[in-house]
């Protein structure tokens, strides 16, 4: 039994700006939210749908999972980078080299992304969206595989990555140093059972070595958990 990875989920202090900024670049639709957030549905393989969560709290540091875009070419690389300059990114230094081929962006608000140069042999297979780059340990790598069912497709030197068996972006961590995490992460998972109920699911993911953080009003919605690593995530109703 595994669980479904439903949505990427931004903190958002504008989630309207923020989710036409991110419609904007990856060219997704506006689909329906049954909840308090706005969703965009990926017109690709990419598997899962970002929402955007109304939020006060504003961005501080570096967050702990960032996008990789890929490029067919270097003009290719060049029109995305402008696209999303245009859009309202802007662009920022996290401390790569100048030598590196691949661009770093912030989104409206701040979220970093990366903008991947042609001819990256790690990304290749996937798509647009070629990777959710985490920063997180080998042990996180190896719960979100048995989590989701996603098959190892990276481990050495305690970097792991994961790729769903039908395609799409890869998930990875970059193993040690781990950044100290401070505060709530303002990017999250929401997963849904693949079968069986709610409840069995929280159990199975605690059996991981997953820990319940909050199980919502009554109990009857979503169910705040951890992962390994401390990165919140939720559960919601089957």
């Amino acid at each position: 039994m595994t669980c479904h990875l439903h949505a990427l989920c931004f903190d958002a202090n504008d989630p309207d700006g923020l989710a036409r900024f991110w419609a904007g670049v990856l060219g997704w639709e506006h689909g329906d939210d049954p909840r308090d957030g706005i969703t965009l549905v990926p017109v690709d393989d990419t598997g899962f749908r970002l929402r955007f969560l109304p939020s006060r709290e504003r961005k501080t540091g570096q967050n702990q999972a960032h996008f990789d875009l890929t490029s067919t070419s270097l003009d290719d690389q060049r029109e995305t980078v402008a696209r999303a300059l245009d859009l309202g990114a802007r662009h920022i230094d996290v401390g790569q080299r100048p030598e590196e081929g691949h661009v770093v962006l912030a989104d409206p608000e701040g979220n970093e992304f990366c903008v991947i140069e042609p001819g990256n042999n790690f990304l290749a297979e996937c798509g647009f969206v070629g990777a959710l780059a985490c920063d997180g340990s080998q042990e996180v790598g190896y719960f979100w595989s048995a989590a989701l069912g996603w098959p190892l497709v990276w481990d050495q030197d305690e970097e792991t990555a994961i790729r769903s068996p039908l395609g799409g972006p890869k998930l990875t961590w970059g193993g040690p140093p781990v950044a100290v995490k401070t505060g709530k992460n303002r990017l999250h998972f929401d997963l849904v059972p693949g079968a069986g109920d709610q409840g069995a699911e929280v159990d199975r993911l605690v059996s991981l070595g997953a820990r319940v953080l909050d199980t919502g009003p009554g109990g009857v919605e979503r169910v705040v958990m951890a992962d390994p690593d401390g990165n919140e995530f939720c559960v919601l109703p089957s």
